[in-house]
């Protein structure tokens, strides 16, 4: 499934050290996904109105300030293993039972905000994770507020469940399928990365731009959104396999884009990849100011 226009261009907008991108940098990228320039051009107008890129002087665009919550967010998947500390058995619950219910946009920022940090439902209107993010419960309310959820919501720390509640709890998650998504996924960015270094059936440049783009962003999402279990649940090897193989991935990926890049004199940080945060007018990245 091919990005959106609106997407792509923040995806590609994400990615820059400094500066700003021209506008046929982002068609010519566009080309590449089969979006057609009108689109590309419609779709920018869109989020320059809604704030969500920037325009400089020279009509040239970057990333504008309400992205930043949640790219910053994104940007931190290297290093998501920085944001642990040892679990004690503790628990930290959300109640969102106890917020009015909203608009349809807003119960959708809420809901991405609380998958974000890995939260499932225990009862209705009750969603715990394990208390083992650095900085406990106020960190983590930071942190759900901005990425979308209401202020009135409780965030609270949970101790000593019954029974019945903490089996309950530990089984919020479908550790078997963690386990299996984390091995495909390592096993396709290893053989997509031999095709990117030549060592299987080349592709051609704009091939190698498409397929790390399409496949590395799905990789990064998947590690963004894990749940960050402790290790009494789900142990962290094969999550910390998956996240080194997509380091050395991210590497080739950003060696296939850096010609078409260069061209454009486009100076960029990161590796562009499809982040697909955006959904319609839902995007990951409204939510933090209305996502290495």
């Amino acid at each position: 499934m091919r990005p959106t226009a609106k997407s792509l261009i923040l995806d590609l907008l994400s990615t820059l050290r400094r500066g700003a991108m021209p506008v046929r940098a982002l068609i010519a990228a566009g080309e590449l996904f089969g979006i057609a320039g009108n689109p590309m051009r419609v779709a920018l107008a869109r989020l320059l109105a809604a704030g969500l890129v920037e325009r400089d002087e020279r009509g040239r665009y970057r990333l504008g300030a309400r992205a930043e919550a949640v790219g910053t967010q994104i940007a931190s998947w290297r290093r998501i293993d920085e944001r642990l500390r040892p679990w004690s058995g503790g628990w930290i619950g959300v109640h969102t039972a106890a917020v009015v219910r909203g608009h349809r946009r807003a119960v959708k920022r809420r809901s991405r905000a609380l998958r974000f940090l890995g939260f499932r439902e225990l009862r209705p209107g009750l969603l715990v994770r394990p208390d083992n993010l650095a900085g406990g419960t106020a960190k983590v309310r930071e942190q759900l507020e901005r990425l979308g959820l209401e202020p009135e919501a409780p965030v609270f720390a949970l101790r000593e469940l019954d029974a019945g509640l903490e089996s309950r709890a530990r089984e919020l998650w479908d550790v078997n399928a963690l386990r299996d998504e984390y091995r495909s996924s390592r096993r396709a960015i290893e053989e997509s990365a031999r095709k990117l270094a030549g060592e299987l059936d080349g592709l051609t440049p704009a091939r190698a731009m498409t397929e790390s783009f399409l496949l590395g962003g799905r990789v990064i999402r998947q590690i963004v959104f894990d749940p960050l279990l402790p290790e009494p649940i789900l142990p962290a090897a094969e999550r910390r396999a998956l996240v080194a193989a997509m380091v050395d991935y991210d590497r080739k990926g950003r060696a296939a884009w850096a010609a078409f890049l260069r061209s454009f004199e486009v100076e960029n940080l990161r590796t562009p990849a499809d982040l697909r945060l955006l959904d319609g007018e839902e995007h990951a990245l409204q939510a933090a100011g209305g996502a290495s």
